[in-house]
């Protein structure tokens, strides 16, 4: 970290120098001193990319970054770019991560693969190997529309709580909705139940510390993933808890994209409606989702509940849907991408993706193109405006070379669309938190669920058909033919694509 200390050292003076050089009457030679220790620490970090040995695509993003952007292109840098970090940062949480959970799997029940076809086997074999995850059949998946289907079904199975309740947001508003989930865990803690509270500290800045002081004095134990003024200097700021957990007495799951605020439940009227999905779980997949929050509180509380048998309680269902927990992040082996990758490849008809931020790496675009050459019908849904200038140009630069293979794109109109959902071929599907961006692949902690239950990725059709209905599909006449200043949008935006 010694090097970490040293670039913030720089920065500090970049930021100082060009204070003093701009505001302050200094003589010439201060000015070219200035100037060539800028050179040279610029020159440093370039050196230093080149020594990290990226992919050449990352390598020359940053170093264009670094020259064209003074003091903020080394900021972005600092920021933003560097990953090499969490090979240190979680090393530690990866191992133990992963001996735990192989633990957790030992006592889970074989599953039964009698119902898989062989695509389906060959994508859970390869899965399971990469991930260490096991995939659970004693188990029943619901498919939630919306914040409207969701947060009702979510309240309603808070009030049954009997024992413990373990919530985990990456974004949690203190607004009408928040208050409502807050009222039912105090109440829930004053029946003696046990809540437990995870927030990413970036991701919920509007909850409000009056409220989570609240939540503490009555019982609710809260505590904040990587809080911000703790990472600062080891860049732990820039890997966020993206993930959205609730588990109900070890019973119960939820987990998706929703997360908790008004808009969630389209009642912003900046943003108006919101589409989303959500999943409910029972069974055995809720043990394995129950784990990866375990594992995160561990991490941010040292409190240890992975091995206490009162938190592997087994639930039997009447339902053998066959689910597929996994999280990825920092602190797991494999990357989210890996995983859309192979979902992808392994399709032979049709792969649907919707999601909000689609900034795909070179891996998820070959994977695309390729199966387009192949007769498969890919299609990108993704929303006409987004929430972020960067996102929604970069996402606009890519679709040129999706719609020369013959990729349709569709622009979702009716208001914001923030799912992530992929479908490929009836028969596998992934439902959950992770985007088809870099942030995602790279620096969240996600964790997604992957299903080949017949009755879930039916729902899943459905609803990718009905918003089908509320889009506009990209032609490629039509879009190369926009004007120069949209495509100076896009090339500006695809600039930052390796960290959005």
């Amino acid at each position: 970290m010694k090097k970490r200390r040293l670039e913030f050292l720089f920065l500090y003076f970049m930021i100082f120098g060009a204070y003093v050089v701009y505001w302050w009457t200094v003589p010439a030679w201060s000015v070219q001193l200035y100037a060539a220790i800028y050179i040279a620490i610029i020159l440093f970090s370039i050196i230093s990319l080149m020594l990290e040995n990226r992919t050449s695509q990352h390598t020359l993003l940053w170093i264009y970054v670094l020259i064209f952007f003074p003091i903020i292109g080394y900021m972005f840098y600092l920021f933003s770019g560097q990953l090499y970090v969490k090979g240190h940062l979680f090393k530690s949480k990866r191992m133990y991560n992963r001996e735990k959970l192989r633990r957790i799997s030992e006592l889970e029940s074989k599953p039964n693969e009698s119902s898989l076809t062989d695509n389906q086997r060959a994508f859970f074999h390869y899965t399971e190997k990469a991930t260490g995850m096991h995939v659970n059949t004693n188990s029943d998946m619901e498919i939630l529309k919306n914040g409207e289907e969701t947060f009702p079904r979510i309240f309603e199975e808070l009030k049954k709580a009997k024992s413990f309740i373990h919530i985990e947001y990456y974004m949690f508003k203190s607004d009408f909705l928040g208050h409502r989930m807050m009222e039912i865990l105090i109440e829930k803690v004053k029946e003696g139940v046990e809540v437990r509270f995870i927030y990413d500290a970036a991701g919920s800045i509007r909850f409000s510390r009056k409220d989570i002081k609240r939540l503490k004095q009555a019982g609710v134990k809260v505590a904040p993933f990587l809080p911000l003024k703790y990472g600062f200097f080891n860049q732990k700021f820039n890997f966020r808890n993206h993930r959205k957990i609730v588990i109900i007495d070890g019973e119960t799951g939820f987990v998706g994209g929703l997360n908790v605020g008004k808009e969630y439940v389209g009642r912003d009227e900046k943003i108006g409606f919101w589409r989303d999905t959500h999943a409910m779980l029972k069974g055995e997949a809720v043990q394995t989702l129950h784990s990866v929050f375990m594992l995160d509180w561990e991490y941010v509380s040292d409190e240890v509940l992975i091995d206490d048998p009162k938190y592997h309680t087994p639930h039997s269902v009447t339902g053998d849907d066959v689910i597929q927990v996994v999280p990825t992040g920092p602190d797991m082996k494999e990357s989210m991408s890996d995983l859309y990758d192979a979902l992808i490849s392994n399709a032979k008809q049709f792969v649907w993706i919707a999601t909000p931020y689609f900034v795909p790496n070179e891996s998820i675009r070959t994977a695309l193109k390729i199966a387009a050459t192949r007769g498969v019908d890919v299609r990108v849904m993704v929303p006409e405006i987004n929430d972020g200038f960067l996102t929604q140009y970069a996402t606009r630069s890519y679709f040129s070379e999706l719609l020369k293979e013959g990729i349709k794109v569709y622009h979702y109109q009716k208001g914001f669309m923030h799912q992530k959902v992929m479908i490929a071929d009836g028969e596998l599907a992934s439902v959950g938190t992770a985007n088809v961006d870099m942030r995602s692949f790279q620096l969240n902690f996600e964790v997604n669920v992957f299903t080949a239950a017949k009755k879930p990725i039916e729902q899943l059709m459905a609803h990718y058909e009905e918003d089908m209905k509320e889009c506009e599909q990209m032609g490629p006449v039509h879009f190369y033919k926009r004007g120069l200043k949209e495509r100076l949008k896009e090339s500006f935006a695809r600039l930052f694509s390796g960290v959005l």
